[in-house]
């Protein structure tokens, strides 16, 4: 019978394996998007041409304060190439650099150091402005209660400035259903006690990756984001490079629906079947330091799998776990027991575990890693140190003529199947 070859990165290496070519369904991967003629232009095309919005410079007034919500580091925005072009309109239209403030929306992340700050704006932007993180003050503002139940409780500045900016990055959230838009406020700016709440619906029904008007997280931080008043946006879509795709300005809900179309148009992948096995990479280094940050790759390799069906994951994990909370949920717990866990109150780490529980409850996971087999049973999951004893595994499992998808970048790939 005729093979195909294919080859996953693994960590700072790749595996390889051979699949029977009847039984390979095909490889999902990101298109290849067509690129601006530069990322500066399409930053200023967005700004001169918003969406469900007048122009910056002619919605802004001299006397305003103004707040422009930046990502954390964790994130990949290029906030230094966004700000430059939002501060010049901004100057156009009179505000001073001693009136803006650029905070990063920290939610429950660690706060930066000062060269980090410098780093993520831009020196000449840092030297320029007050760059603070979100929870440096720990000030907090109680604005109201969503009607989902979550204590909107916002940093102080952002709920008492004129005009509030949100950027940031669009792409697929594996609960939140997209990130960007008022996400950069609702967690960004807020207190633990309001994210708690806001994550605490990832279990819900529609909290999903792609989800957006059925999303209760996504729709609890629209409402929220709105409750604070956020005036306006400007986003971008980047591609796997961390390339300006496209970007986006105007109305927090009407440019960020633009965003989310060409974020499925890059990273979503039409599918008319799920397969029997799925092999999934996370992408190799860094995307497989840990299991934390695999766990993406796992969450979208779930949708083309079919129940009772097996994900092959790929995923060196040289650092383990790389979270504590997520090594103590996974190992000490069963899985309804995280689950529910969760459900009751959210907990950073445990979330991931969450999220892994409710994989492993409708497919197995073979999971080929460096991490201590022992240990990865504990996780519920089938260890392996070779990608072709997995797969043989897998189809001793299911049968010689079980189907197969390969998701060699599965960290930014999103099957998009409906049956």
């Amino acid at each position: 019978m005729e093979a195909a070859t294919i080859e996953v990165r693994y960590g700072k290496t790749s595996l390889a394996a051979q699949v029977p070519s009847g039984n390979l369904l095909g490889i999902l991967v990101p298109s290849e998007p067509v690129l601006p003629p530069s990322e500066e232009e399409e930053i200023e095309r967005a700004l001169e041409s918003p969406i469900g919005a007048p122009r910056l410079e002619d919605m802004v007034e001299p006397r305003m304060n103004v707040v422009v919500m930046a990502s954390d580091i964790t994130r990949p925005s290029p906030t230094a190439k966004l700000l430059p072009p939002l501060l010049h309109r901004l100057s156009r239209a009179g505000v001073k650099d001693s009136q803006i403030t650029i905070m990063f929306g920290i939610g429950i992340h660690r706060h930066h150091t000062p060269e980090e700050k410098e780093v993520l704006v831009g020196a000449d932007i840092f030297r320029r402005c007050r760059c603070v993180d979100s929870t440096e003050s720990g000030d907090f503002v109680y604005i109201g209660t969503t009607s989902r139940g979550t204590p909107v409780e916002v940093n102080r500045l952002v709920a008492e400035c004129d005009f509030l900016i949100a950027t940031g990055n669009v792409e697929y959230h594996y609960f939140a259903g997209y990130s960007g838009g008022a996400k950069a406020v609702v967690p960004g700016a807020c207190s633990s006690r309001t994210v708690e709440a806001n994550h605490s619906m990832q279990l819900l029904p529609g909290a999903e990756t792609g989800s957006y008007e059925e999303n209760p997280v996504r729709q609890d931080i629209e409402e929220a984001a709105k409750m604070v008043g956020l005036d306006y946006i400007l986003n971008v879509v980047l591609d796997p490079g961390k390339r300006i795709v496209r970007a986006v300005a105007g109305h927090p809900v009407a440019a960020h629906a633009e965003a989310r179309k060409v974020t499925g148009a890059v990273y979503g992948v039409e599918i008319r079947r799920q397969a029997d096995i799925v092999i999934a990479s996370a992408g190799g280094r860094p995307k497989d330091l840990n299991l934390y940050q695999a766990q993406k790759a796992l969450e979208n390799a779930k949708h083309a799998v079919r129940e009772g069906g097996i994900i092959v994951l790929t995923a060196e994990c040289p650092e383990g776990f790389g979270e504590a909370t997520l090594e103590r949920y996974m190992t000490g717990m069963g899985l309804d027991e995280i689950i529910e866990s969760v459900r009751r109150k959210f907990v950073l780490g445990a979330h991931k575990a969450a999220a892994v529980a409710r994989v492993l409850k409708q497919k197995d996971v073979y999971l080929v890693s460096a991490m201590d087999a022992q240990t990865v049973e504990r996780c519920r999951m089938k260890p392996f140190y070779s990608l072709d004893d997995a797969l043989r595994s897998a189809f001793s499992a299911l049968g010689s003529d079980a189907t197969v998808w390969v998701m060699p970048y599965a960290g930014s790939t999103v099957p998009l199947y409906s049956a």
